[in-house]
């Protein structure tokens, strides 16, 4: 069973603006609970199209969701396109997207997604694809490492941790998220990891897992390939967590020739929302209508 809560429920169904009969892509299932709600507002005679790139999490939702009327593809969203022709829809009316890492990801101890996990540095969504974070660490240039954090990760320290990480990396290979964890706490300044509000090691990581799973490349593509099989006056609702990731559909829904934007700036979740998830409150949500 999912442990993953959504953010901006009402929100990003409100500006979906569904009703019953139509077909609506949620690009990220994740946990499942938009996708429930999507479903439930198209209703018997509507189509929802799951997608997601966690094997883990299509396998759940099949499960979970097996009497709603859903398709499950296990694919990246940037491959819209392609899973649309695999299950014979030309266009669809609405798709959401909710970049995030979900709780179920984190509390997966096997794959490196959380701080005190005992295994292995992993961080992609698809196990079978591309190349784990920890082989990345132990591989690239210091210079690298530090450029790669500061750029994906926004981290300031950036210098000093890839400096750590290439001495400890002398030693043995870094290989568990835990290990990792505790070696980016001690680059840090005391004095700085007493300020921040989150943990010291989550920018770092976040940049990692951004690195390993291309998220940036693959939201730019995804960005640029829906418009072509969504109907006119069909929405697209994208909630970030990242402000590149934000900057990216805030630039893209600035194309007056695609898109009406219906957002002039993103909606953040409410006060109510953020004392009982503490993961919406970094949630930016934009949303557009195709001219």
């Amino acid at each position: 069973m999912s442990l993953h809560t959504s953010v901006l429920v009402k929100e990003s169904l409100s500006f979906l603006n569904l009703a019953p009969g139509m077909t609506v892509v949620d690009g990220t299932l994740g946990g499942g609970g938009h996708t429930r709600l999507l479903a439930e507002l198209v209703g018997p005679t509507g189509k929802v199209i799951a997608i997601d790139r966690d094997p883990s999490a299509i396998e759940r939702g099949a499960k979970e969701l097996a009497n709603l009327p859903i398709r499950f593809a296990q694919a990246n969203f940037c491959n819209l396109p392609e899973v649309l022709d695999a299950v014979e829809v030309e266009s669809i009316d609405g798709m959401l997207l909710d970049v995030g890492i979900s709780s179920d990801q984190l509390a997966d101890r096997e794959r490196g997604f959380s701080f005190d996990s005992e295994g292995p540095l992993d961080l992609r969504f698809d196990p079978t694809e591309g190349e784990p974070a920890w082989r990345l660490i132990n591989r690239l240039r210091p210079e690298t490492l530090a450029d790669l954090i500061y750029e994906f990760g926004e981290e300031r320290h950036s210098r000093r941790i890839a400096r750590r990480i290439a001495q400890a990396r002398e030693r043995q290979p870094i290989e568990s998220a835990r290990e990792f964890a505790k070696l980016v706490v001690s680059a840090i300044p005391r004095q700085a990891t007493n300020k921040k509000r989150i943990h010291p090691a989550t920018r770092t990581f976040q940049a990692l897992r951004i690195a390993v799973n291309e998220e940036l490349k693959s939201l730019q593509i995804a960005l640029e390939r829906i418009p072509d099989r969504l109907k006119p006056g069909g929405r697209l609702v994208v909630i970030s967590f990242h402000s590149l990731e934000d900057r990216l559909v805030k630039t893209a829904f600035r194309s007056p020739q695609i898109w009406n934007c219906l957002t002039k700036s993103p909606v953040e979740a409410a006060a109510d929302e953020v004392a009982m998830n503490r993961r919406s409150r970094s949630a930016r949500l934009r949303a557009a209508e195709k001219i």
